[in-house]
């Protein structure tokens, strides 16, 4: 078995931690399970604008182009020119953000699994921004064909999930006539083909109210890019905070798997970052190659990750940020151990 090329981005602040953690339950999976992995490590952030005076180099994009997937770690302030611009270039169209309560977790609800589909390359996030002396303008790009095509996988997800199988599509199309109506009335259209899945609509204000109000009943959320990036932190805070909270960037070709949250500098290199979210990442990685790679061992190592994790927390083994007192190689350890005893 050749293995698979894994792109490497550490990132800055507390990324090094929790990517170096993430390296060492890959690394014990491919003991256990015969998986293969090729890790090129390349830079981007913060730290690599410092050193070279470019926060994204040509090397490391060449890199990831060349990868079968990329980990990236959290970076800092270079987000827009880092993660940003990938997804653009990419065309990383998709972003996909589980919300989902591990039982251990002091969660608001037990019963909250649901997913955040969100398109990831239009919206305000394009950065089109100019100023004209005292006045500032950002232009908001929404297309039909990005609307349609993110639709698409937000009611495929819900039919392979097979949990509630309902998709709710947030806008505010009563106020941004034009770019949410356009994009409301693409998720319309698509939702006419899948008859089997219950489709809704709720304005983001409500959807913001109802996430912390009745979040079990959500399912799969279909909404744009900054309405996205907002909802999902907000629905880390159900299940435990930003450190329970991955995420997969997923274009037709490639995809780049990351934490939801920042580079957290106020607490990098005291060794008490939580490494679940960039764990968590790896294992949607995993699912990922499974599906577009037609591999069994990835689909096994995915469901190993998770119920390592959850194992873990049910041993009452969890980092500051969860109410315990672990460092990050503490549960990393424990949570390793439970891989060699699955």
């Amino acid at each position: 078995m050749a293995g698979y090329k894994i792109s490497v981005i550490k990132g800055d602040g507390i990324g090094p931690e929790i990517v170096d953690a993430t390296l060492k339950v890959l690394e014990k999976l491919q003991d256990k399970l015969g998986l293969k992995f090729n890790f090129i490590f390349a830079e981007a952030g913060d730290e690599c604008f410092k050193k070279t005076g470019c926060a994204l180099p040509k090397e490391t994009i060449d890199i990831v182009k060349n990868s079968d997937a990329c980990l990236k770690g959290p970076v800092g302030e270079t987000a827009m020119d880092t993660i940003v611009v990938l997804r653009q270039m990419f065309d990383l169209y998709v972003n996909l953000r589980p919300v989902k309560c591990y039982s251990p977790m002091d969660c608001i609800k037990r019963d909250i699994d649901f997913v955040i589909v969100r398109e990831n390359t239009e919206d305000l996030y394009k950065g089109f921004e100019f100023q004209l002396n005292d006045i500032a303008i950002a232009l908001r790009v929404i297309t039909k064909r990005a609307s349609q095509r993110i639709a698409e996988q937000a009611f495929k997800l819900a039919e392979l999930r097979n949990r509630k199988r309902s998709v709710v599509c947030v806008h505010k199309a009563n106020v941004m006539r034009k770019t949410c109506g356009l994009f409301v009335e693409a998720c319309r259209e698509v939702a006419l083909k899948y008859k089997n899945i219950k489709f809704s609509e709720m304005y983001v204000d409500a959807a913001a109210m109802n996430i912390i109000r009745k979040p079990e009943d959500f399912d799969v959320i279909l909404t744009m890019n900054m309405f996205g990036d907002i909802l999902s932190d907000e629905a880390a805070q159900l299940i435990g905070g930003l450190g329970m909270a991955p995420s997969a960037n997923i274009g037709d070709n490639l995809a780049i798997f990351e934490p939801v949250h920042g580079s957290a500098p106020d607490i990098a290199g005291k060794g008490i970052a939580n490494p679940i979210s960039m764990i968590l990442s790896a294992k949607m990685m995993l699912e990922w190659l499974a599906n577009t790679r037609n591999d069994p061992l990835c689909n096994k190592g995915a469901i190993l990750i998770e119920n390592a994790v959850r194992k873990t927390l049910e041993k009452g083994i969890k980092t500051i940020d969860l109410g315990g007192s672990s460092k990050t190689r503490d549960f990393t350890f424990a949570l390793i151990n439970e891989l060699t005893n699955a």
